[in-house]
């Protein structure tokens, strides 16, 4: 790995969402079972993280436009990342249901002050032909700690069972980290924009009449693939109802994030070589095969040989769809490019799981997996096609 590719703001970005991520994938698998505990209804903690989810998505948008007009990234990132050390260990302390809606939307709307300036921050740092190996190299930190994250819960329950509250206060380590390498960050030198106007919420919806045709084929794309895109969770909730025991459940999710990781980078240097666009249609190819084929099996084995295509899907297409989203944005207005894409995308996923659950609950679990399996060939056969066309500005 060359040093003049990841250089040391891309290393302390990576390293950032690493021992984030550690942090609340710790939480993730003990979540729902917490809420629970301190009484939340089913219904109530699908609110919740329908209300957190959405909270993040739309204020992704909101504050990477913010990002552009001022022409910082830095403070965006620190103050993104406090708010989501500072929530976890709130959890445990305050436990009544209002307290908990607002901790948990303040740790997602953490999120969404973050994401969009980090990524323009690591796109300023990348030049073009090397984007896929940095977003690549990004992705691997990021789900490493996300494979992490679990197995030192299940390690802590396992010798502490039941003492999630505990666990939420151990989470505020790693995310105390976290906190402590962006004060390592400094920002690139990004002229601002010197137009004094009102950012109102909503106006980065504006960007699409703005953008480039070839940034507006990408995204339209991407953001019909998200749409037959549903909830991992059901993936975990097919494996459940085809018998596999919790411990074999969790077990694949970690497994899943470990190939993740470990083809994050090798996409994205395949990607530099023959080309993003490949890459990505290589990807979704991956996870129509496995939508296709999930909803028959049902031995372990054959769960994780679809899951390890699954995480080379994942390894194919987060980072890359990020790197040619910059590639197709002006430097000034990266942020806000991607986070009119993450904002569009977290509400279309929302539609996409709705879907799925009634698609499941209507028919059965092979027919929601079938149909947004033929969803993304679609999806495919139109990326082929505007990939093909010469005067198509896509790198």
């Amino acid at each position: 790995m060359k040093y003049h590719i990841i250089t040391k703001t891309i290393l302390l970005v990576s390293l950032v969402s690493l021992f984030n991520d550690i942090a609340n994938e710790m939480l993730y698998p003990v979540m729902p079972v917490y809420l629970r505990s301190i009484g939340f209804s089913v219904m109530l903690i699908g609110i919740l993280e329908g209300l957190a989810e959405a909270t993040a998505g739309l204020s992704k948008g909101y504050f990477g436009n913010l990002s552009d007009k001022t022409g910082k990234r830095v403070p965006f990132i620190q103050a993104g990342y406090s708010l989501s050390a500072i929530s976890k260990p709130l959890m445990a302390v305050l436990t009544f249901p209002v307290w908990i809606f607002f901790i948990r939307t303040l740790d997602r709307l953490g999120k969404g002050v973050r994401t969009s300036a980090r990524d323009a921050l690591l796109s300023a740092e990348s030049a073009p032909e090397n984007k896929g190996k940095v977003f690549g190299f990004h992705q691997f930190m990021d789900t490493a700690g996300a494979a992490l994250g679990p197995l030192l819960a299940l390690l802590f329950l396992y010798y502490l069972p039941g003492r999630y509250k505990w666990l939420f206060i151990l989470a505020l380590i790693p995310g105390l980290i976290t906190v402590f390498i962006t004060i390592l960050l400094k920002d690139k030198k990004v002229k601002p924009d010197i137009r004094k106007e009102k950012i109102a919420f909503f106006s980065y919806f504006k960007y699409w009449k703005a953008a480039s045709p070839g940034y507006r084929k990408l995204t339209g794309g991407l953001l019909a693939f998200t749409l037959f895109n549903s909830s991992d969770a059901l993936l975990l909730l097919l494996m459940k109802h085809q018998g596999l025991s919790d411990y074999s459940m969790i077990g694949m999710y970690i497994f899943y994030n470990l190939v993740y990781a470990a083809f994050s980078y090798p996409a994205g240097a395949l990607a530099d070589k023959a080309g993003l666009k490949k890459v990505l249609i290589a990807g979704m190819i991956f996870f129509a095969i496995v939508y296709s084929c999930i909803g028959f099996v049902h031995s372990i084995m054959a769960f994780g040989v679809l899951f390890f295509i699954y995480g080379i899907y994942a390894a194919s297409t987060e980072g890359i769809s990020k790197a040619l989203i910059t590639n197709l944005s002006k430097s000034s207005e990266t942020a806000t490019a991607i986070g009119f894409y993450s904002a569009c995308s977290s509400i279309l996923a929302l539609l996409a799981s709705s879907m799925g659950g009634i698609l499941w609950f209507c028919f059965s679990p092979r027919v929601c997996f079938i149909t947004s399996a033929i969803g993304v060939f679609l999806v495919i056969i139109w990326f082929i096609i505007i990939f093909s066309r010469k005067r198509v500005d896509v790198i």
